[in-house]
Parts: structure tokens; C-alpha cells; sequence
């Protein structure tokens, strides 16, 4: 799965949303000030070569939708941030999570129910 750049991402996230779409519906869907309708059709082109949607053709008109999973995207995601920025370690990721405060107590303490969950034999 290829990196997606944050142009990219915001189409995606409509895509998701929208679950299909033509063109002008994404388009619609932007904030101001919206690129050229030329300009979103070749972004829309790229992300479907790149794997992360595909279309049906009514005539020549296409509805897009997306092939890749918000889900999947994310875990995708998530994982090479922490790969690339964390050597590959979680706990280093949730550290500095935590030393930003960016992770409320409550959140920690479900984590840690979440953790003491996995550490119980299986009945």
C-alpha cells in the first residue's frame, strides 16, 4: 500500500464517508477554495492506480469507491509512523504519547484493563 499525501488523505476521508462517489460529489464535499474539477479528476485517477479505490462506468461518467478500508488504512498508517519515528517500538510511541499528555488517565487505565485482559489464560 503506497503513502498517501495529506491532499490525498482529505479525498480518501470523503471517499469513506461518502462510501461512492462521482467527481462533482467529492467536489462538493471540499471546503473553499476547491481545485479545478480537472485537477480533483486526476488525483481521484491516481489514488484508483495506486489500489486505494476503483470505479463502475455508467456511459462515461464513473462512480468511485473505495477499495481500501478506513480501518485498514489507519492500522497501516499508525504502524509506520511507529516504525519510522519510534524504532519500531510501541512503548516508546505510547511514552511520548504520554509525555505530551496526550493521553488522558482514563485512557491509560483502559489501555491497561485492555493489556490485563490479554494476560488471562483463556478459559
Amino acid at each position: 500500500m503506497n503513502e498517501l499525501n495529506s491532499n490525498e488523505e482529505r479525498i480518501m476521508r470523503i471517499f469513506w464517508k461518502l462510501e461512492k462517489a462521482l467527481v462533482r460529489d467529492v467536489l462538493d464535499e471540499l471546503p473553499d477554495p476547491k481545485p479545478p474539477y480537472t485537477t480533483l479528476a486526476s488525483s481521484i485517477k491516481l489514488l484508483e492506480k495506486k489500489g486505494y479505490l476503483d470505479h463502475k462506468a455508467y456511459g462515461t461518467t464513473h462512480q468511485y469507491f473505495p477499495l481500501v478500508s478506513q480501518a485498514e488504512y489507519s492500522k497501516k498508517s499508525v504502524n509506520q509512523l511507529v516504525k519510522h519515528f519510534f524504532e519500531g517500538s510501541v512503548g516508546n510511541f505510547l511514552s511520548f504519547m504520554v509525555k505530551e499528555n496526550k493521553i488522558s488517565d482514563k485512557e491509560i487505565e483502559d489501555m491497561q484493563r485492555m493489556i490485563d485482559d490479554m494476560d488471562k489464560p483463556a478459559e
